[in-house]
């Protein structure tokens, strides 16, 4: 049966597009597993401690986020938390609850590793404020993100 309303194919231009941030993603992952082993880290427990950098989650929501089992995530924390980058602790909202969070070396770890970021840093040293004020914006807008929140 015939789709009554086919989808358009895309133009030249999205499918520059795409393919062009489809080459920005894969050398972001090859420079982030690149600083994450200067660091002696996984990708996954780099990922993992990047994110309690921001706030202490509780270990369901940090595997939505990583988008892995809770299992694979309690093994991330385990091995964080014997190094000192990451301790476990009861949830204010709920004592019943644990959540993870990055400790103070953990967190100069996470700095330390985004800093390391050549990606970050190389390329979009070289576009000009209002470039990468345009670039930042669109990019929220095609993650869906608030236009109006601080960068």
């Amino acid at each position: 049966m015939a789709d009554a309303h086919p989808t358009p194919r895309p133009d030249a231009l999205t499918l520059e597009v795409v393919e062009l941030i489809g080459v920005a993603v894969a050398r972001f992952h090859a420079d982030y597993e690149e600083a994450a082993a200067e660091h002696a880290l996984t990708g996954a427990q780099a990922r993992l401690l990047r994110l309690l950098s921001l706030e202490p989650l509780p270990m369901r929501r940090l595997a939505r986020k990583l988008r892995c089992e809770p299992s694979n995530v309690t093994g991330i924390v385990d091995r964080l938390e014997a190094r000192g980058l990451v301790e476990r602790r009861p949830d204010p909202g709920d004592r019943r609850v644990k959540v993870a969070a990055a400790t103070e070396e953990g967190l100069r770890v996470s700095r330390s590793l985004r800093e390391s970021l050549r990606f970050a840093r190389e390329p979009l040293a070289g576009l000009a404020e209002g470039e990468r004020l345009a670039l930042r914006d669109a990019l929220r807008r095609m993650v869906g993100e608030d236009e109006g929140a601080e960068g």
